[in-house]
């Protein structure tokens, strides 16, 4: 069964980078240090802004991303601190590699999961785009984590690098025990808009009759075989309205410098509509990215259409011939 799943009204989502650093080099990375910052936030500033992004009126989700967040020392402290403030759901997005010994020293009642990049279902796939090696250890990690009694899930950011071999990836989550799959868009943010980072002839992002006929396919698949497949809608149907996350929902994207967005496809800019700044949760001046949600055109997302609008296409009276949803409107398959 497939259903777009609405932007959460009631509750609030936190996606925390709590440092910057990574021991990968991924060529789709979209961190920018020179806009995020490049220093690891102590253990004591994480837990305060974690409660200044609380909410106790509604359900509070978060998400531990970095860098590589288990990199970070004090990572088991700002999870149970996570816990302790109210957080009902804490999520590490992580390479694999799971520093600091992290399996050991947080549970399964701490976390609820670990979410694991892995970009293609053999190393010569995934290591091309994420790094020599790094397919091992990041298969090694899912299956400690899983022995461990932990719930994993497999982010699969898709391009034309390795979009070929999505559907490879079934029988590799199953035989992982992993049971939640991300399929995600490429965005064109941090080293993978740097043209020296790709081949301008081949295109990083999929088409959208490309990114029809493979993804909801293999997502359909997938959800057969028992794993629940969650991806970006991207494209909207004809007469289908567009809708920004900006507007109805409570995302906040972190960053060890203080800058705070409510749009991912914002972070390469100083656009960010907030900034934690001597305790406090401040608005910034105008304009900022705030500023572009309630604006409407053809296109669908303004943003997308400023930071990455070669993703859509025009007819010849120059009229887009589809709209880009907000890239937080999801797709859910399940069994």
């Amino acid at each position: 069964m497939k259903k777009t799943v609405s932007f959460t009204r009631n509750s609030v989502n936190v996606f925390f980078h709590i440092l910057t650093r990574c021991n990968l080099k991924c060529s789709h990375c979209y961190i920018n240090p020179i806009q995020h910052g490049k220093d690891d936030l102590d253990t004591e500033t994480v837990t305060a802004w974690l409660k200044l992004f609380h909410d106790p009126a509604k359900k509070s989700n978060l998400v531990l991303l970095g860098g590589e967040p288990t990199l970070h020392p004090g990572l088991p402290e700002i999870v149970k601190a996570a816990r302790q403030i109210g957080y009902e759901s804490i999520t590490i997005d992580t390479n694999g590699y799971l520093f600091n010994n992290i399996i050991e020293k947080v549970t399964p009642e701490d976390i609820d999961y670990f979410s694991f990049s892995l970009d293609g279902p053999s190393p010569e796939t995934n290591d091309r785009i994420r790094g020599a090696g790094c397919y091992e250890r990041c298969i090694a990690g899912i299956r400690a984590a899983v022995k461990k009694g932990f719930a994993a899930s497999v982010i699969y950011t898709v391009s034309n690098e390795n979009a070929d071999e999505l559907d490879k990836m079934i029988p590799l989550l199953q035989d992982l025990g992993v049971r939640r799959f991300f399929i995600q868009v490429i965005g064109i943010r941090g080293r993978s808009a740097q043209e020296e980072s790709w081949d301008s002839q081949r295109p990083l992002q999929l088409t959208r009759d490309r990114w029809e006929s493979i993804v909801p396919p293999v997502a359909e698949k997938a959800a057969e075989a028992g794993i629940t497949v969650i991806y970006p809608k991207v494209f909207l149907s004809a007469g289908e309205a567009f809708e920004c996350a900006g507007n109805v929902a409570e995302n906040y994207f972190i960053f060890p410098n203080g800058r705070v967005y409510r749009c991912p496809l914002c972070e390469d800019y100083p656009l960010h509509a907030m900034t934690v700044s001597s305790g406090r949760i401040e608005s910034t001046g105008k304009i900022n990215e705030a500023d572009l949600f309630s604006l409407s055109i053809p296109e669908g997302c303004v943003i997308n259409k400023l930071v990455q609008g070669g993703n859509i296409e025009y007819d010849s009276a120059g009229i887009p011939e589809y709209r880009i949803a907000c890239c937080l409107l999801k797709e859910e398959v399940i069994r």
